[in-house]
């Protein structure tokens, strides 16, 4: 084939799997500024009731992550990736026209459902159907993709809420996954089954615990941390996953792929560094929305656009070391520089920022460093994580990636109720130094990930683990999608 027919190609399937991986974690941010006019629309419901249209999609999401990669992995890429994008369009009709605060809160879980299928299958779309010699771009395009969408979520969710309503916010994802679903019909590669079907018991605990320890950090400051239910969700969460891992490390076809661990210190430090950035990084979105909205008195329009710079630097930073990572060091390189380049805006602002508004000689240039700092460390903890994987276990890689950012994002919002509570005077008013503990927790855990980046991460991929091969009468017979 040649160059000019090949190129086309490459950009359709780079366009398609990042397409379905901005949608789904667009959705993880953009319901963030709607929940003042899902109050106004629903007066009878509770902040508490409201917020479960946030966090349905979390917990679905995170739950089944890694599930849904071994489907990904098992059953064929783009057989799993029409399939989530599909019931994630579906869920997201379904969520702009319920009547009812329970009925959008059911159909926001339907739609973190579709999310989890679609996200791990979109990164094996994405290296198993492009040159091997152009991974390390595709993954950097990938996570531009889902920095973006992460970012300019407050910012988008606020223009649409403002200009139409909250049914738009879901509206929006209609078009988009219709198209994607076209594009996922012409574009991509028949794939193979290339296993059994995973373990359905090592399933079910695996989402039991995910899910259990999301609900309990999610809702500790609201439900309180002493309350029977917290405990029970904590306690259950931690016990249902200890059965998971016990059940999958001697089931022939396990729920998740914890082998991948094994001997693999790239690998597992690539997902810690994922978990404590996935924790920085939503504790700062939801954090400055909230200083801008209730400090310098930004309109939540305002604030969801004062956020946009970062986002498109966040694009830029995925990129651009994309291109220059593997001159300079590889993954190591890349997320210790982002997190480096983050780690500098704690410190400006609490030498610098005060309760009068600065956004061009303070906010502004922080914005552009937070910016770079999430899309080069994203990039770096997808890189390292495929680096350490032979590409049949490409889509359970993304998964666990993915798993750990959004278990991290769970602490994250937690860690900000937990905390700006705790600075929360008697008439409700938030002091400007509980901002600043904010930033502190931000700053701690980012020198963290820093020293863990450093030590696990290497320029060069380790030797992938290894599993021992299926006895003959289990091997499965290949199946087209």
């Amino acid at each position: 084939m040649s160059t000019a027919r090949a190129l086309p190609s490459y950009w359709a399937v780079v366009l398609t799997a990042s397409g379905a991986n901005f949608l789904a974690m667009l959705d993880s941010t953009v319901t963030m500024l709607a929940v003042p006019a899902l109050q106004r629309d629903f007066p009878a419901a509770s902040l508490p009731e409201l917020s479960w249209v946030v966090s349905a999609y979390a917990v679905l999401f995170a739950a089944l992550l890694a599930p849904c990669g071994r489907l990904a992995d098992t059953l064929g890429r783009k057989r799993i990736l029409l399939g989530g994008v599909a019931l994630f369009t579906l869920a997201s009709l379904l969520c702009a026209l319920a009547p009812t605060v329970p009925l959008l809160v059911a159909a926001r879980a339907v739609q973190g459902v579709g999310a989890a299928v679609m996200v791990p299958a979109s990164l094996s779309v994405l290296l198993l159907d492009t040159p091997a010699e152009r991974r390390v771009m595709s993954i950097s395009l990938l996570s531009a993709a889902g920095a973006v969408a992460a970012a300019v979520g407050p910012s988008l969710g606020g223009l649409l809420v403002e200009a139409f309503s909250w049914h738009a916010v879901f509206l929006i994802n209609i078009p988009l996954g219709v198209a994607l679903i076209v594009a996922s019909v012409r574009v991509l590669r028949p794939g193979t089954a290339t296993g059994r079907f995973p373990d359905p018991l090592g399933t079910v605990l695996l989402v039991l615990g995910v899910g259990g320890l999301t609900v309990g950090v999610t809702n500790g400051t609201s439900w309180e941390w002493t309350s029977a239910r917290t405990i029970a969700c904590l306690i259950g969460g931690v016990a249902c996953l200890l059965l998971a891992v016990l059940r999958t490390r001697r089931h022939p076809s396990p729920s998740f792929e914890i082998s991948l661990f094994h001997g693999n210190r790239m690998f597992t430090s690539a997902n810690v560094v994922a978990l404590l950035y996935g924790t920085v990084m939503y504790t700062w979105l939801l954090t400055s929305v909230l200083f801008l909205t209730d400090v310098w008195r930004y309109t939540e329009l305002e604030a969801g656009l004062a956020q946009t710079p970062g986002a498109v630097i966040a694009a830029i930073g995925a990129v651009v070391m994309g291109k220059v990572m593997t001159r300079f060091g590889g993954p190591r390189f890349s997320a210790v520089l982002g997190m480096s380049a983050h780690a500098v805006v704690p410190v400006i602002l609490f030498l610098f920022l005060t309760t009068e508004n600065a956004f061009v000689e303070l906010w502004l240039p922080s914005s552009v460093l937070v910016g770079f700092g999430i899309g080069a460390t994203m990039m770096a903890a997808m890189s390292a994580g495929a680096m350490s994987a032979p590409p049949t276990k490409f889509a359970s890689v993304s998964a666990l990636n993915n798993t750990a950012r959004q278990i991290g994002g769970a602490l994250g919002a937690a860690a900000v109720a937990t905390i700006l509570q705790s600075g929360t005077s008697a008439d409700g008013t938030r002091s400007f130094s509980a901002y600043l503990d904010v930033y502190t927790f931000c700053l701690v855990l980012m020198v963290i990930a820093i020293v863990v980046a450093f030590v696990g991460l290497k320029s060069s991929a380790p030797k992938p683990p290894q599993r021992p091969p299926a006895p003959a009468s289990r091997e499965s017979v290949p199946m087209a999608d």
